[in-house]
């Protein structure tokens, strides 16, 4: 085989998650006193924009979640053997930005080295001077050239975003007429003027700006170091892309661990109330008297003394990085479902009291089964508002404990070891500021885009908005 599979622990339970929303979605489309809601989230703007903007996200963390090895080339011993270095379906789509290293610093479409060093010049004499880059920029013919050829490049990209966009508008002009019996000028009019269930025109414009973005950061990285280089002369843009997976592991990964602890815990305690409802409060107010960081800190360092007195458990620098991801993951999951916990414990004691609940009890319906008809349906809505936000929380903790050193492995491409790095550079003179902003753009983009789509999720599940509609 050209290449060995290479299945990580985080990458399976990424799948597995991403199959339990597709089995979850399936199972929506047959109820619609269930899709209703969902229905209302993408019938509002801003739910239309989050949700693209996260499943962009969620593609490409979805695409540097295959991993494999590369075959090298046959021995002596006619064995097939495999590259230790693991690489995903990311990696190989962006082969340029990844192998393009230069020696050092470079800003954004630099054409030359970010330090002076000294080099033989034209002359034939030793010079302090701005080298050029290996990669950067070497099809001009002269550095004067550089930002022309950047606009014809992104003039370039437009246009060839535009037309998608179009031949996308164009289908779907055509399949509404066939579908509704209409006239082609008539449902022009209609996209036009807006007159559509769904926000027809915002969903184009996003497609527009994607496809846009995508086209110019591909045709730009092949002749630029679109977001410069840092130290080590590696691509800003692909660590921004790589750090993507990191982030979006740890949002849902911990949320694995944290919601069955917190809606098992917080609804018995609830409804149970007594010596149960006293034992989950002694849990979790334990629990929170303990600094999480203090916790998480211990756990990380207990696990990188096992991983550096038992090397032959990790065949590869990716699954001890992978090993130091998950465990983390596990650890914020166990420290982080109190907040959830004590906010179902407390809806749940009202709900308990509700008149359909007390018929329910006096027709001798089961406990249990009071649990999973009357009480977790109406506790959903405040599940998955508070997982969409505690996702945002979870993001930026990564960058904050990769920050102070206890987050995830050095090795790892990660939006915290972005900003790490970044401490020392912002003190340097002149200042190296692009590791860290595309670090903050990154994650800026992915916690605004959680944040609204909580904040749809929230309108549109709310009783009250329902009515006002």
């Amino acid at each position: 085989m050209p290449f060995l599979p290479v299945f990580l622990w985080t990458d399976i339970l990424i799948f597995l998650l991403l199959a339990v929303i597709t089995a979850g979605i399936l199972y929506l489309h047959n109820k619609p006193h269930l899709r209703a809601p969902w229905i209302m989230v993408m019938q509002r703007k801003r739910g239309v924009i989050s949700v693209i903007i996260l499943l962009s996200y969620v593609f490409i963390g979805v695409l540097d979640s295959l991993h494999f090895r590369l075959a090298l080339a046959p021995q002596q011993d006619k064995q097939q053997h495999y590259s230790t270095e693991v690489l995903s379906v990311l990696d190989w789509l962006v082969t340029p930005i990844r192998t393009q290293v230069e020696k050092t610093y470079s800003a954004p479409f630099a054409t030359r080295l970010f330090v002076k060093e000294m080099q033989v010049g034209q002359s034939g004499q030793l010079e302090y001077s701005y080298p050029r880059l290996r990669y950067s920029g070497q099809h001009l013919q002269s550095e004067n050239e550089k930002w022309a050829d950047v606009t014809k490049i992104i003039v370039n990209s437009t246009l060839q975003a535009t037309l998608f966009t179009l031949l996308l508008i164009s289908f779907y002009l055509l399949y509404k007429s066939f579908r509704y019996q209409r006239k082609p000028m008539a449902e022009i009019k209609r996209l036009l003027k807006g007159e559509s269930e769904f926000p027809v025109r915002t969903f184009y414009l996003m497609v527009f700006l994607l496809s846009w973005l995508c086209l110019t950061l591909i045709m730009l990285s092949q002749h630029y170091h679109v977001m410069g280089t840092d130290k080590v002369g590696q691509s800003v843009l692909y660590q921004a892309l790589k750090s993507i997976r990191t982030g979006l592991a740890i949002g849902t990964l911990t949320t694995l661990v944290m919601l069955p602890l917190a809606i098992l815990l917080g609804i018995s305690a609830g409804y149970f109330r007594g010596w149960i409802d006293d034992v989950i409060q002694y849990i979790y107010t334990t629990l929170n008297s303990i600094p999480g960081v203090l916790l998480i800190a211990a756990a990380v360092l207990m696990l990188q003394v096992y991983m550096n007195t038992h090397p032959e458990n990790f065949a590869t620098i990716a699954e001890r990085a992978d090993i130091r991801l998950l465990f983390l993951c596990l650890i914020l999951g166990v420290t982080s479902w109190t907040g959830l916990c004590r906010i179902l414990r407390g809806e749940t004691l009202k709900l308990r009291e509700a008149e359909y609940v007390l018929a329910a009890r006096s027709l001798g319906v089961g406990s249990f089964k009071i649990l999973h008809r009357h009480i977790l349906p109406n506790l959903m809505h405040i599940v998955l508002i508070t997982v969409v936000l505690d996702f945002s929380g979870l993001v930026l903790a990564e960058a904050v404990l990769s920050y102070v050193g206890v987050g995830v492995d050095p090795s790892m491409i990660s939006w915290g070891n972005m900003i790490n790095s970044a401490r020392l550079e912002m003190a340097r003179e002149p200042v190296v500021w692009w590791s860290l902003t595309a670090a903050f753009i990154s994650m800026f983009i992915l916690v605004l885009a959680a944040n609204l789509f909580a904040d749809v999720v929230r309108d549109a599940f709310d009783p009250r908005m329902q009515k006002a509609r």
